[in-house]
């Protein structure tokens, strides 16, 4: 695959990684569980999600309308009707998406690769009355929804690294 090539792919798999998760989100919305049990949230939170408590439905349209908006934006980065649209808003977007996305993946803030790791080996205590079910979402979150932070956090940083170097900025 040619290097230009490789790099439109970062933002068509960032629109498919967007399409994913606002389906799933949409999904949710309207009632289906669609992984809601596999999210790795503290247990009351979990208990309100499973319950179908209106603040987190409300979320759930909002994160599948922004899911939407990814996808626009996404492309945005790739196909000839994007040049319409202002050069920095969409870079700082991608790039911020991007590492806000592989950052939660890392892991840092105690939900990723570092924190379910060091939850799972016992370096980091697990709740006390909840230990079980916490190691089981550590595990979803670490096979699951870590490494798919990060293929859609590297799709962000790629597609505007593209955009940084396929458009002078005069374009904008």
């Amino acid at each position: 695959m040619p290097g230009s090539d490789r790099v439109r792919a970062g933002a068509y798999g960032a629109a498919a990684c967007a399409t994913a998760y606002g389906s799933m989100k949409l999904a949710q919305a309207l009632g289906a569980n669609a992984l809601a049990d596999r999210d790795p949230l503290p247990p009351d939170l979990r208990a309100r999600l499973l319950a179908r408590d209106p603040l987190f439905v409300a979320s759930h349209w909002a994160l599948a309308g922004a899911a939407v908006i990814g996808v626009v934006v996404a492309l945005a980065t790739v196909r000839p009707w994007g040049t319409a649209i202002p050069r920095r808003p969409l870079l700082v977007i991608t790039w911020t998406l991007g590492t806000i996305m592989i950052v939660r993946s890392v892991g840092p803030l105690g939900l990723g690769f570092a924190g379910d790791g060091l939850l799972l080996a016992g370096v980091r205590p697990a709740p006390a009355g909840h230990a079980a079910l916490v190691r089981s979402l550590a595990r979803w979150d670490l096979l699951l929804w870590s490494p798919f932070f990060l293929l859609w956090g590297v799709c962000w940083v790629t597609a505007g690294w593209r955009l940084a170097r396929s458009r002078p900025a005069s374009a904008a």
